[in-house]
């Protein structure tokens, strides 16, 4: 009978393999989660609904469902949250509402070609170049690569083109590139501080809850939300609020946690990908050529940015 005994060595790249794929598994659940709003962002929109009451649904639902979790750790993690509380205003500040204005403020400016690129493009570029200069995480000829050709797959997927490009959308552009670069930041943080990101969703849901929600309701009367159909109301209460306001904030900071920020800042460029393909059987939009062919490059872009060997 014989007897393999692992080295130390070994036993580390088996682990580091396990932990990179589960941090891949966690990235394309987050991937698919902003996809899934993504279209029925659209969907709801063509059926009455504005930015701004997606918006309310999505931060006041997430915000009261996450809220027990924040009461217990004022009970049982005070310390916490105490001794770190510059660090969550500024976490709340990246991926609450400054986050959300600019991302569906963003989207009265430009076409939806734009939407599928800017964002996503700046949180893979910034978050490496962030994560190099306050987490001091090397770019590599390899992340670099890999997020030039994510970059390229997202040009594809969109359809872009120059005569899209006007005043009023460059505006948009840049509202695009500052929201992106917030989410990148915010990963950032997270990784620096070691936040929990359960803990780090639950803060950021409730600081939308009391900052947005309630301008919202004094602005508009929260007409648009009244006025749609139960069907139509219940729909984005799920997608937006539970699934989107929860889901989309809890993935993220699970994968930067396994992956660290540089490589989850790529994940979010498959989304307009995956949205292509929702949208289909939800929109009747049938994904061409292109779109097909530059998610599968936004695919190989991720995979040769996130993987390879790392240098002891």
């Amino acid at each position: 009978m014989n007897n393999t005994t692992l080295t130390p060595s070994a036993v580390s790249l088996s682990g580091d393999a396990a932990r990179l794929a589960t941090g891949i598994a966690v990235g394309l659940l987050a991937a698919s989660i902003g996809a899934l709003y993504t279209v029925y962002a659209r969907w709801g929109i063509a059926r009455g609904l504005s930015s701004p009451d997606l918006t309310a649904l999505r931060f006041g639902i997430a915000g009261l469902v996450l809220l027990p979790v924040l009461l217990t750790a004022l009970i049982k993690q005070r310390t916490v949250l105490s001794k770190k509380w510059r660090v969550w205003i500024a976490v709340s500040m990246l991926a609450g509402t400054p986050f959300g204005l600019l991302m569906f403020g963003a989207l009265q400016f430009t076409p939806s070609s734009h939407a599928a690129v800017f964002p996503f493009a700046a949180m893979s570029v910034m978050g490496m170049l962030i994560g190099a200069l306050v987490l001091r995480d090397r770019i590599t000829h390899r992340k670099a690569l890999g997020i030039a050709v994510v970059v390229f797959g997202l040009v594809l997927v969109s359809g872009i083109d120059q005569a899209s490009f006007t005043n009023q959308t460059l505006m948009g552009d840049a509202m695009f590139i500052a929201a992106g670069t917030l989410w990148a930041y915010f990963g950032v943080l997270l990784r620096k501080h070691s936040l929990d990101p359960l803990l780090a969703t639950s803060v950021i849901a409730f600081s939308a809850l009391v900052t947005y929600v309630p301008v919202y309701l004094w602005a508009t009367g929260a007409k648009g939300l009244i006025e749609a159909s139960s069907e139509v109301f219940w729909t984005e209460a799920l997608i937006q609020g539970v699934i989107a306001g929860t889901g989309t904030l809890f993935t993220y900071a699970k994968m930067v946690s396994i992956l660290g920020p540089t490589r989850a800042a790529v994940f979010p460029a498959l989304a307009p990908g995956i949205a292509a393909l929702i949208a289909w059987p939800i929109l009747g939009h049938k994904p061409g050529t292109f779109e097909i062919l530059g998610l599968i490059i936004v695919i190989a872009g991720l995979l040769f940015a996130v993987t390879g060997v790392r240098k002891s």
